[in-house]
């Protein structure tokens, strides 16, 4: 593109002109390889109807928490922004004037990754080359609107547009899995994976917990009112999963306790958990015995684990309240790892063909436990940085923190771990930028070759991600 950009073609590489030139020609190298997005929450429904999206505020506002979260905070009203009510209540349904809600607050993002991310997607995707704002908040909507209704931004069009090697949503357990199917029967070459998130049935404290395990009695005619019958359960629908295309497990639980209880503490924990009697600890230590269960099932299924916890979700009682679960009010926790792992990895952390890949909200935890515990067991790799630390200065600090002790192929690489369809390449991107801005400085401070600097940021962008979740086939 020529002309007035939006985005400086250097932006996040490093500010000093030599290594700013050794980045470069690393990023070159990457930028352009194919998309592997491994774990995240698009809606399969996208890409086995194949319809338009409908206008800018539902594609863009809607969906996006970490934009309607930073509106939220400085006093505008979630209904104003089209958020459904659990009530039914009454909200915005005018996408122009939630459009318009964003354009007027656009200042509100100055520093954010959400600007970047969406300036790359108004640029890249659409030619927008004028930054939001009240003036020109019609002038843009429509052109993305029109934008919209054309073949070419349908979402397999843009999928490959992407260059989306492969993509996975995130199911729960009592899925039908009926876009997937769509999608396989379809005839479409595109790979779109499921991901099995036990969360609704592995959860006590999961809303509707009982009345979940009833429904996957149904599902697999097992007796899920027994401990027995209850991992029969869980072990058939990860085979229907596997038989979707799945590779993943993803547990997001509260913290990163395992547990490895005798059969008959098993049978009490479950039977108090169905009850609605199980403690706020008993229930932490029944989350930690399914880790452990998945664990065993993975050495017999294969499916790669990933457990991202230290969130304390739905915060903001009075949102989960109104507008239910995913509303923007995720907060960080202080989390142990190496206590709280160490049940499974007496058990199970010396096996290499098992691969658990932990993701974390609590950065102080990177270089005190996190970094050494994937650089010793053969069954740990790290995730790269999720949420609040999805970011150029988080992706930096988790290199900084996590390299002199795990070194990079403890890692697997990034994925994008989002709902915002769209802002998937300019993740990437970031990604990219940021991995080859650390990687020339290595290489100017004389730690690293230029050609081990490119094989790094190859794999780092693209083979590592897909040798953990074994998506090489």
């Amino acid at each position: 593109m020529t002309g007035p950009q939006l985005l400086h073609p250097d932006r996040l590489l490093p500010p000093e002109p030599g290594v700013r030139a050794i980045a470069r020609r690393l990023y070159e190298r990457v930028r352009d390889l194919p998309i592997v997005s491994p774990h995240g929450h698009t809606d399969p429904r996208w890409f086995a109807d194949d319809q338009p999206f409908a206008d800018p505020a539902s594609l863009f506002v809607v969906p996006d928490h970490y934009l309607f979260r930073m509106l939220y905070s400085q006093g505008v009203a979630l209904e104003d922004l089209g958020i459904p009510r659990i009530d039914g209540g009454p909200v915005e349904t005018d996408p122009r004037a939630i459009w318009r809600r964003l354009a007027s607050n656009w200042h509100l993002f100055r520093g954010t990754p959400s600007r970047l991310w969406l300036e790359y997607v108004f640029q890249e995707i659409f030619g927008i080359t004028d930054r939001l704002g009240p003036a020109n908040a019609d002038t843009l909507y429509d052109r993305i609107d029109e934008c919209l209704h054309r073949p070419d931004f349908r979402p397999r069009a843009l999928f490959e547009r992407f260059r989306i090697e492969a993509i996975a949503t995130t199911e729960s357990p009592l899925d039908d899995l009926a876009h997937h199917r769509r999608i396989r029967d379809s005839g479409w070459t595109g790979r779109v994976l499921t991901a099995f998130r036990p969360d609704p049935v592995a959860d006590p404290e999961f809303e509707g917990f009982a009345a979940n395990i009833v429904t996957l009695a149904e599902l697999t005619g097992e007796d899920t009112a027994t401990w027995q019958g209850y991992l029969n359960a869980l072990a058939a629908r990860r085979q229907v999963f596997i038989d979707h295309g799945c590779t993943s497990t993803d547990h997001g639980h509260l913290t990163a306790t395992t547990s490895d209880l005798g059969r008959a503490d098993c049978e009490r924990l479950f039977a108090k958990a169905l009850a609605g009697d199980a403690s706020p600890g008993e229930a932490d230590i029944f989350r930690g015995q399914i880790l452990t269960e998945m664990a065993r099932m993975s050495l017999d299924d294969g499916l790669v684990m990933q457990l991202h916890p230290g969130s304390f979700r739905n915060h903001n009682a009075q949102v989960y309240a109104r507008f239910g679960r995913d509303k923007g009010a995720d907060i960080p926790l202080r989390t142990d790892y190496v206590r709280a792992l160490k049940p499974l990895l007496d058990r199970f952390g010396n096996e290499p063909r098992l691969t658990l890949i932990l993701f974390m909200l609590d950065e102080t935890a990177l270089g005190r436990e996190l970094a050494p515990l994937a650089g010793h067991y053969p069954v740990l790799r790290l995730g790269p940085p999720w949420w609040f630390f999805d970011s150029p200065d988080g992706m930096m600090r988790f290199r900084r923190l996590t390299t002199e002790t795990a070194g990079f192929y403890n890692t697997v690489g990034f994925n994008d771990d989002t709902r915002a369809f769209l802002s998937i390449p300019a993740r990437h991107d970031m990604a990219r930028r940021v991995d080859c801005a650390f990687l020339a400085e290595l290489v100017a401070d004389h730690r690293l070759d230029e050609d081990e600097a490119e094989e790094l940021a190859v794999d780092l962008a693209y083979r590592l991600v897909k040798r953990a979740y074994k998506l090489d086939g």
